[in-house]
């Protein structure tokens, strides 16, 4: 069986892929941003909310991006750690009725309330990763928080499927797509876990995702972290076709150091110092691949929502055809460039292909005139030219001899008049 590891990061010293357990961590000498209590841990709930408005927002005009939609009647399943209904930004975000919960909840998890314990759909999150993808999508603003959603307006579907003990399985994860398609009316999936173990065309992972794209299902998964070695690598279910695979992106719009790189990438996405929703209440800031994935699963439920009859690979394209592009073209590290959601919710005349392309670059400048030929001259040609040099010389010896004659007769009359 598959285990699958929720992308985010467990230590900055050695950045190894997340054991579903504690966000990111910060070696010593790194400064700890807002968000981590002193030992450098991100725990929940937090008494404070952060203020400023995280950097990956502030490149976005949401005014501009909302003038259409925010994502109203589109729905996305988290399939992670859960997602928690009580951070009061999640609170009317998350459909309950709809979660599903593949792992049994600890009742004696003390940390969520009495409330919490033994629930079964989907919203115990004892991890508070699910809860972070969770706010990245559809979080509602609040005063005293500059942090919110993408697509405030969508609903959540909360699927557990994995925990701090990596406690999910290729079977449970290809059975909550199953579930988040044909039972919860999904139209956008997101899922922040990885594998690097070859799944074949016939797993019961890939035959899920195909099912889920054929019934027009835009699925979003991480690329991973474990980049830091610099070599590509394939991972899934982002590496099944179809599949929409993030990377992240640093403040620089550059590969973050630990973004997993190979030829599934299709797009990257902030992923360093992330700010988003944690259980009970609160914000924490993490870093992974996992809070890139929902920056675009939000942006799909939003194109989702202002198109509704594109196809999965319209949707697809249009987000990576307007990425910010690093080169003409893509490449492993990301993919198409990094996403820009104003300009991927822009109207644009036509619909997208299925596929993006290369941008054709600066116009060309106009081809020069080609220069005339002429051909050896005819013999009448030849004529004509030397009857011309002809006349010419005849011309020049007649005023010769004229001017000659006058010289001769004008010094002979100053003779005569001496």
């Amino acid at each position: 069986m598959t285990t699958y590891r929720t992308t985010a990061l467990l230590a900055a010293a050695t950045l190894t892929a997340l054991v579903a357990a504690s966000p990111a961590a910060y070696a010593e000498g790194i400064a700890r941003p807002a968000g981590l209590d002193g030992s450098g841990e991100c725990t929940f709930p937090m008494k404070k909310q952060i203020e400023g408005i995280p950097w990956p927002l502030q490149r976005v005009l949401l005014d501009e991006l909302w003038q259409d939609t925010k994502g109203k009647g589109v729905r996305v399943a988290v399939i992670d750690t859960g997602v928690d209904d009580v951070n009061p930004q999640l609170r009317e975000a998350v459909d309950a009725k709809a979660g599903k919960d593949y792992l049994k909840p600890d009742p004696k998890n003390p940390s969520f309330g009495d409330e919490k314990r033994g629930k079964t759909d989907g919203t115990v999150d004892e991890v508070g990763h699910g809860t972070k993808v969770a706010g990245i999508i559809a979080a509602h603003p609040r005063k005293g928080t500059g942090f919110v959603g993408l697509a405030p307006e969508a609903k959540i579907i909360p699927i557990r499927q994995n925990d701090e003990k990596n406690s999910g399985k290729s079977d449970t994860m290809a059975q909550a797509i199953t579930y988040a398609v044909d039972k919860a009316g999904a139209d956008v999936i997101n899922i922040s876990q990885d594998t690097t173990q070859p799944l074949s065309p016939d797993s019961p992972m890939a035959k899920a995702v195909a099912h889920a794209i054929e019934k027009n299902v835009v699925v979003v998964a991480s690329a991973g972290n474990d980049g830091m070695d610099g070599a590509l690598k394939k991972t899934y279910p982002a590496a099944f076709p179809g599949v929409l695979a993030v990377a992240s992106s640093d403040r620089n719009n550059e590969r973050a150091a630990f973004s997993q790189s190979g030829p599934m990438v299709g797009v990257a996405a902030p992923g360093v110092d992330v700010v988003s929703t944690v259980p009970g209440g609160g914000q924490c800031v993490d870093n992974g691949t996992s809070f890139s994935a929902p920056y675009v699963a939000g942006v799909a439920a939003l194109l989702r929502a202002k198109y509704p009859k594109w196809s999965v690979a319209q949707i697809v394209t249009r987000i990576e055809q307007t990425a910010v592009r690093s080169i003409n073209g893509r490449d492993n590290h990301v993919g198409w460039g990094v996403i820009d959601p104003v300009r991927a919710l822009a109207d644009q005349p036509g619909t997208p292909a299925s596929t993006p392309v290369p941008d054709p670059g600066p116009p060309k400048p106009p081809a020069p005139e080609p220069a005339a030929l002429a051909l050896s001259e005819t013999p009448q040609e030849r004529s004509e030219r030397l009857a011309t040099y002809a006349l010419g010389i005849g011309g020049v010896l007649v005023a010769v001899v004229v001017g000659t004659a006058t010289v001769i007769r004008d010094s002979r009359r100053g003779r005569e008049a001496r």
